[in-house]
């Protein structure tokens, strides 16, 4: 099996402007200097982290994701991060996971933010998603997921190799993002990648980045702190395979069933 390298943007989000942030996210895409696979980028990346989805929700099919398959198909990688789209008269935050051949899959926020709100606007969803790519399984989630670890759990049986999280995580709960992120990669014996944003949002939220890379032992990869930038590691194939195989402990994993429930308002 071979390497995998992913490349993600800790981005500054223009407020409701997905003109300006594609713009700038392009450019950041454009600076990275070598072949990647994956290229992650925060959540609800065209608006900002916003309840104002009968405003600024796109259609499922719409510029933001003819979009990301054209950055796929430029960079030869999959991109994938969240959208607020509207779709047979529901709103969700879905992420797009986006192959250079321009198909795609996406999956829907199951965690929705009451303390903002969310959940009175968007829909949850109902499956989680991970994918195959390049011969690595990954799970991709979107922020509030990261505090929900039964909805995180790696599977023993068929194991993924890398859960990432997009995120608009504010600066006023960063030890909980901190925390967290480690808690999940050492928990799933799995790479993990959150992905942050920075600056102030159009509701006064200040956001301080922290996006982070760590192994599956929980120690940092690459921690990024509070300024716009894009960064770019090669997750190494042999170093999860050896590691799993010295400390198995997926394999006491307890068995269960997530019985996914209508969480809608």
């Amino acid at each position: 099996m071979s390497d995998l390298t992913v490349s993600f943007v800790q981005a500054s989000l223009q407020w409701h402007n997905p003109d300006a942030n594609r713009a700038m996210l392009a450019r950041h895409v454009g600076e990275i200097s070598i072949a990647t696979d994956l290229v992650v980028l925060p959540e609800m990346f065209p608006t900002g982290f916003s309840m104002d989805a009968p405003a600024q929700a796109e259609p499922a099919d719409g510029p933001t994701l003819d979009w990301m398959r054209k950055l796929a198909a430029a960079r030869d990688a999959v991109v994938t991060g969240s959208v607020m789209v509207t779709e047979d008269g529901h709103y969700y935050n879905r992420l797009f996971w986006v192959r250079p051949d321009g198909s795609y899959s996406h999956y829907d926020k199951r965690h929705l933010f009451r303390m903002a709100g969310e959940h009175e606007v968007y829909t949850p969803g109902q499956h989680r998603l991970v994918e195959e790519w390049r011969g690595w399984r990954i799970c991709p989630l979107i922020c509030y997921d990261l505090r929900f670890p039964v909805w995180s759990r790696n599977d023993a049986q068929n194991p993924y190799d890398l859960l990432l999280y997009v995120a608009n995580w504010p600066a006023v709960r960063r030890t909980a993002w901190m925390t967290l992120l480690r808690a999940r990669a050492m928990e799933n014996l799995a790479y993990t990648l959150g992905v942050n944003c920075v600056g102030i949002d159009g509701n006064s939220h200040t956001y301080d980045g922290d996006s982070a890379l760590l192994d599956m032992k929980g120690e940092y990869l690459v921690e990024v702190g509070n300024q716009e930038t894009g960064i770019t590691r090669t997750l190494r194939r042999a170093d999860l395979a050896a590691y799993r195989k010295r400390f198995a402990a997926l394999q006491d994993a307890d068995s269960f069933e997530i019985n996914v429930g209508e969480l809608q308002s």
